[in-house]
């Protein structure tokens, strides 16, 4: 990892008061994420990823350990994080190019310039010529690069994306992949991407963070080094299909364990 930390995680832990007792979803947490780096932390389901993506976010507090960014420890949200979820979060009611402005029109930047702005983001996801759309007369691809374009408009020193491709179909995922790829290269943009897709966590990452199921921690930590660009050569290399079946052995071992614990607790309740 080159240069000083922008993001730092150290020692982060989340726990929950269910009705079964106390839950610990992410435990003891710690990594760092360089300016310019890519980073994908990748986990079975129930893990915690989305609770760690939470924390960072500044979207949930009441947490153990330490969030700082460029060395500030920080609680709540941050003007240095962008966020882009999984779930629909463009407004139908707006335009594209109002949906893409609307971050600059919160902090007060003129019409004319918050335009130009958004013009130049709405481009760079490679929706020109849709700025009068409305969401309703795009796909879900469409809308999620929307969505991309609108927090890239804010100039997030971190940007953080929490499956933002999960409910596309594979070929539209790839093809976002890719862009997603492209915008980061082009703006050397710090990126932190939640995701459990394995052959999308290699194709996108520097690094690969490798969770286990819960409570959550941090199993493994995978430096990619595959050139750039990750052209389809690439995709088709040996040292790809290594990265990826090296991560899927983690991954399946945590899976496995996280199914049998699961079926554990259901047979368990069956016979109360």
């Amino acid at each position: 990892m080159a240069g000083p930390p922008v993001l730092e995680v150290e020692h982060v832990s989340k726990r929950f008061d269910t009705a079964e007792g106390a839950l610990t979803a992410v435990d003891d947490v710690s990594f760092s994420v360089a300016e310019g780096e890519f980073v994908s932390i990748i986990g079975p389901s129930g893990c915690g990823k989305s609770t760690l993506f939470n924390i960072i976010g500044g979207l949930l507090g009441d947490y153990d350990g330490r969030v700082a960014v460029g060395q500030e420890n920080i609680a709540g949200t941050h003007a240095s994080i962008g966020m882009v979820f999984q779930e629909e979060s463009t407004f139908p009611w707006r335009t594209v190019l109002d949906n893409v402005a609307f971050p600059l029109e919160l902090k007060g930047v003129a019409a004319s310039t918050r335009n130009e702005r958004a013009r130049h983001f709405i481009a760079m996801v490679g929706l020109a010529g849709f700025e009068r759309r409305y969401p309703a007369e795009l796909s879900g691809g469409m809308r999620q690069r929307v969505a991309l374009a609108r927090t890239l408009a804010s100039e997030p020193r971190i940007l953080l994306m929490d499956e933002p491709f999960a409910a596309l179909d594979e070929q539209t995922r790839l093809l976002l992949g890719d862009k997603v790829l492209q915008i980061q290269q082009s703006l050397k943009q710090t990126t932190l991407l939640i995701t459990h897709n394995l052959t999308e966590a290699v194709l996108l990452s520097d690094r690969v963070l490798v969770m286990s199921y819960r409570p959550g921690h941090l199993k493994r930590k995978v430096t990619i080094d595959l050139p750039h660009p990750r052209d389809p050569d690439v995709v088709a290399s040996d040292a790809f299909t290594h990265y990826v079946a090296e991560i899927w052995h983690d991954l399946r071992e945590e899976a496995s364990r996280g199914m049998r614990e699961q079926e554990t607790r259901v047979l368990a309740e069956g016979k109360r």
